[in-house]
């Protein structure tokens, strides 16, 4: 890097590029390319390699093997050291100049927000599972409700950052740039719970605040399952070049590993896309409509979907020219009609606050219980509103809303909508969600405390879907004033009044069309073996939602993690583990709390590092109280030991 900084890449390349240069694709992550991706990696890199391209994995600055700190994501340094990169690998022998950015998840955000700082050579972007805008749609907040899922996060960072690099790349100087890891990387959580409302801290990053900055042609994917969807569908209505967007059934992850599957031949599309923009080549790939979309077919609730069910639709551009938005009016009896009823009713609710527990994670990645389960439990603790779906069926694509006039008992609230599939035998299957805290109404740089009793307007944006249900079974609407641990509780329970007259959901309604028929199908998914590994001890797995009868708590339990591993390839042994609980009181929304720790070790030889992170997040009514604690080892030598004690204010919250 210009200030002397030397960062680490692995590159695939084909064998004649220094003798007849090719474009070059760059994937920046602080993912550690030699050893806890390279399963993943291989699945796609020598296939592009192997089409005539360079790839490039690239650590970021403090991640993996490179040198520095990172203390952050997405801050300035990191995305100048990506437009850095791009021209040193533009002015490499075996680069022909022509650079293309991918990646999934933290990497296709900062290809979007390279991409906005215009580096000559960046010439397309393929952007997998990310946003457009870091606060109301990232893994931190949603409609301004502050996500369980933030802890989950910042514990998974917490416990990466205290992995040192690997000697045998870095020679003897790996201790001090570990040292310098444990020591100087901080405590995320804390940095992101100090920034509540939508300021300049979450502003960065989001290339919405300036669409027309974004001049290179972007492929967007995600899917249904995955939290990033709805960011798709943004940067096909707002970016000005050229674009496509695909969005299928898949939690977060590549399509051509794509689960709940279809998995698709997604690296032959990449393909397609690169061959187009970095080289030239017609492949009519800009022929085809601007979106794809997968139309879910009704399933039953389940935790885990290997498949689901259903068929590809296409829209020539967002919004739909072929989607009819379409009110359906709440009405006292508990209905959802087409025809606004003559008179309304006040309807009083407060939810328990164990309702969310069949939620799931807000970001799946299709781990077994990691989809929401059967709704029935939350939708007992739910206002709920019901139509009859009719002869022929029902089907929409896009975001729903909901518009509620609705007034609470309490200064600070918010509330939970969900819609829901009831099957003839009354099994509840969830469709989408939205949250909102109602006291961003304004705004979500603005909150202002509501006043108990007053009437409000507000709507509540849903996740994007297509879906569709057959007849027989009945679309549910359910309203809850708590939906822990997807987003945090209040600080006092809320009793929420929704007044009929004046609330609808707003459907996105969506037929078929001959658009659909003019698809091809996609090829079948391929991939490169996966590296040679021993498998020493498998990992703890599991998803449990657990009520202590006794004690009239009930948690969400999680374990996830590789168990322990070698590498053939580098002999490097890895170990990771991870595990996750989030509790509350039924009858106390500030008894809600969240605990994450990780376990990671590395070994080769008589080298031997291990890591244990342990993070805890509770609320009262003014504070948010993290508890956090770091401890490393080199070989059973403590080396590194800290804990933190953190009080942050409720910031309308």
């Amino acid at each position: 890097m210009p200030d002397g900084c030397t960062l680490a890449a692995r590159i695939w390349m084909p064998k004649d590029a220094r003798g007849a240069p090719v474009p070059a694709i760059l994937e920046y992550l602080p993912y550690r390319k030699n050893d806890f991706t390279t399963g993943r990696d291989a699945s796609m890199q020598p296939y592009l390699a192997g089409h005539g391209y360079a790839v490039i994995r690239l650590d970021l600055r403090g991640a993996g093997d490179s040198e520095g700190l990172m203390v952050d994501e997405y801050l300035p340094q990191e995305l100048q050291d990506g437009c850095d990169a791009i021209a040193w690998i533009a002015e490499q022998p075996w680069c022909d100049g022509n650079v293309g950015m991918i990646g999934i998840s933290w990497g296709g955000f900062n290809g979007l927000q390279i991409a906005a700082m215009q580096p000559p050579a960046l010439k397309a972007v393929v952007t997998l599972c990310s946003t457009d805008d870091r606060y109301a749609d990232d893994i931190h907040y949603m409609g301004g409700c502050l996500l369980g899922e933030q802890l989950s996060w910042a514990s998974i960072m917490f416990g990466r950052n205290t992995l040192p690099p690997d000697p045998a790349n870095v020679g003897d100087k790996w201790r001090d740039m570990w040292l310098e890891r444990l020591e100087g990387s901080g405590l995320w959580l804390k940095n992101w719970l100090q920034h509540q409302r939508r300021d300049a801290f979450w502003q960065h990053g989001s290339i919405c605040e300036d669409w027309s900055s974004v001049k290179v042609p972007v492929y967007a994917v995600s899917g249904w399952a995955d939290g990033y969807c709805r960011s798709v569908f943004r940067l096909m209505e707002n970016l000005e070049g050229p674009r496509k967007g695909l969005v299928g059934p898949w939690a977060h992850r590549y399509p051509h590993m794509g689960e709940p599957g279809p998995a698709i031949g997604f690296l032959q599309d990449e393909l397609r896309w690169w061959d187009h923009w970095l080289k030239g080549r017609d492949t009519g790939i800009m022929d085809e409509p601007m979106l794809r979309l997968y139309m879910q077919d009704s399933v039953a609730p389940k935790g885990h979907y290997q498949n689901r069910p259903g068929h590809w639709i296409a829209e020539p551009g967002w919004p739909s020219p072929q989607v009819t938005r379409t009110l359906f009016h709440l009405t006292s009896e508990g209905e959802l009609s087409r025809e606004k009823p003559g008179s309304g009713a006040e309807l009083v609710h407060q939810s328990p606050a164990d309702v969310g527990m069949a939620s799931g994670k807000w970001c799946g990645y299709s781990k077994p219980g990691d989809a929401p389960v059967d709704q029935r439990r939350d939708d007992a603790g739910s206002l709920c509103f019901e139509i009859a779906i009719p002869e022929g069926g029902l089907a929409f694509a896009g975001d729903a809303n909901v518009h509620l006039r609705l007034s609470v008992d309490r200064p600070v609230a918010q509330i939970a909508a969900r819609l829901v599939d009831v099957h003839p035998d009354g099994r509840a299957t969830r469709v989408s969600f939205g949250v909102f805290n109602l006291n961003h109404r304004k705004g979500h740089d603005k909150p202002e405390m509501l006043q108990p009793g007053e009437l409000y307007d507000v709507t509540i944006p849903m996740k994007h879907v297509a879906q569709s249900l057959p007849a027989g079974h009945r679309l549910r609407l359910a309203l809850s004033s708590s939906y822990f641990p997807m987003i945090w509780p209040t600080p006092e329970p809320v009793t929420l009044t929704v007044h009929t007259e004046g609330s609808a959901l707003e459907l996105p309604l969506r037929p078929p069309s001959p658009l659909d028929d003019t698809l091809a199908a996609f090829g079948p998914p391929t991939a490169g073996p996966p590296p040679p590994t021993e498998q020493i001890a498998g990992p703890d797995t599991w998803f449990r939602i657990t009520e202590h009868a006794a004690t009239d708590e009930i948690e969400m339990q999680i374990a996830d993690g590789i168990g322990v591993m070698r590498l053939l390839t580098n002999d490097i042994t890895l170990h990771k583990q991870g595990y996750e609980t989030y509790g509350v009181k039924l009858d106390d929304v500030t008894s809600a709390w969240g605990r994450a720790e990780w376990h990671y070790a590395l070994s080769r030889g008589d080298w031997a590092v291990r890591s244990e992170t342990w993070t805890e997040l509770r609320t009262d009514d003014r504070d948010f109280i993290i508890t956090a604690e770091l401890r490393a080892w080199e070989d059973n030598a403590l080396v590194a030991e800290k804990r933190w004690e953190e009080r942050i204010p409720r910031d309308h919250m």
